[in-house]
C-alpha cells in the first residue's frame, strides 16, 4: 500500500504535465468557443464534461487553461529559485551586512499576506498578461528559496571539505560553484515541486478575481463562473481538478525528499 501511495503523487503531476503539453490538441473545441444553443449544458457526448456561461465546453477549457496553469507555474518558480536561490547563498555565506539585508528583506515580504501582495502588483496593471503574474508570484515566492538556500548554506560553509578547499587557497567562487550549490539541489528541488502547485493554486486564486490573464482559458475563470451558479449547475465548479493538481505536486515533493534524503529512505 505505501508503495502505491508513493506513486500517485509523481503519477498525477506526471498526468497534469502531459494534459498541459498536449492539452490544446486533444481539446474538443477551440478555447473560448460559444455555442449558445448549449448554455450550462450537463454532461453530454458533444460535451463529455459539460458547458459553462455562452456555452463553451468545459472540457477543452480544463485542457487549455491546463496549460496555461503549467507556463505560470514553471515560469514564476524558476524565477523564484533563481533569485532565492542567489540571495539566500550570498547571505548564508557571505553573513553580516549581507545576511542582515537578504533575511530583513525576507521578513518584509512575508509581513503581507501572498495574495494581498499579489493583487497589490497586479492592480497597477490595466490588462494582466501572464509575465504580470510571473512577477507577481514570484514577488513573494523567493522567500521561501533563500531561506532554505540560506540554512542550508550556513551548515555547508562549515563543513571540513569546504574548510579544506579554503585552507588549500580555493577562491570564493570555486567554493560556491562546486561545493556549495552541488550540495543544494535536492532541498531546492523539492520545495521547487511543492511551489508549483501552490503557484497553480495562486493563478487560479487571482483568475477567480478578475486579475489573471484576461485574454486566456483559465481555471480560476472558470471556477468563478461555477461559484455564481453553483447550486443549480454544480458541474461547472472545477474545484477538484485545481485541488488534485495541488495534491499531486505536494505528495511528488514527499516522495523526491524520500529519495534524496538517505535518512528518510531509510
Amino acid at each position: 500500500m505505501r508503495r502505491l501511495w508513493t506513486w500517485i503523487g509523481p503519477s498525477l503531476a506526471l498526468g497534469f504535465i502531459i494534459l498541459a503539453t498536449l492539452g490544446p490538441t486533444l481539446a474538443p473545441t477551440p478555447a473560448g468557443e460559444i455555442d449558445l444553443d448549449h448554455i450550462y449544458a450537463l454532461p453530454s457526448a458533444q460535451h463529455p464534461l459539460g458547458t459553462a456561461d455562452n456555452g463553451v465546453d468545459i472540457l477543452s477549457t480544463l485542457l487549455h487553461g491546463a496549460q496555461l496553469s503549467a507556463w505560470i507555474a514553471v515560469l514564476s518558480v524558476l524565477l523564484s529559485l533563481s533569485i532565492g536561490t542567489v540571495l539566500g547563498v550570498l547571505a548564508g555565506y557571505r553573513g553580516g551586512l549581507a545576511d542582515h539585508v537578504v533575511t530583513g528583506a525576507c521578513d518584509l515580504v512575508q509581513a503581507f499576506p501572498s495574495i494581498v501582495l499579489n493583487i497589490a502588483i497586479l492592480a497597477f496593471t490595466r490588462e494582466p498578461g501572464i509575465w504580470h503574474v510571473v512577477l507577481a508570484l514570484s514577488a513573494n515566492g523567493w522567500v521561501l528559496f533563500a531561506r532554505l538556500s540560506r540554512a542550508q548554506t550556513l551548515v555547508l560553509r562549515e563543513l571540513d571539505f569546504v574548510t579544506a578547499v579554503r585552507a588549500l587557497g580555493g577562491g570564493e567562487l570555486r567554493i560556491l560553484g562546486r561545493h556549495i550549490l552541488p550540495n543544494l539541489w535536492g532541498p531546492l528541488v523539492v520545495q521547487a515541486s511543492s511551489a508549483l502547485g501552490m503557484a497553480v493554486l495562486a493563478e487560479s486564486t487571482l483568475s477567480f478575481l478578475g486579475l489573471g490573464p484576461g485574454r486566456e482559458a483559465s481555471w480560476g475563470a472558470l471556477l468563478e463562473q461555477g461559484s455564481a451558479v453553483l447550486l443549480r449547475f454544480p458541474h461547472v465548479a472545477i474545484t477538484a481538478a485545481i485541488a488534485t493538481t495541488v495534491l499531486a505536486f505536494n505528495l511528488a515533493g514527499d516522495v523526491l525528499r524520500d529519495w534524496l534524503d538517505p535518512q528518510t529512505a531509510g
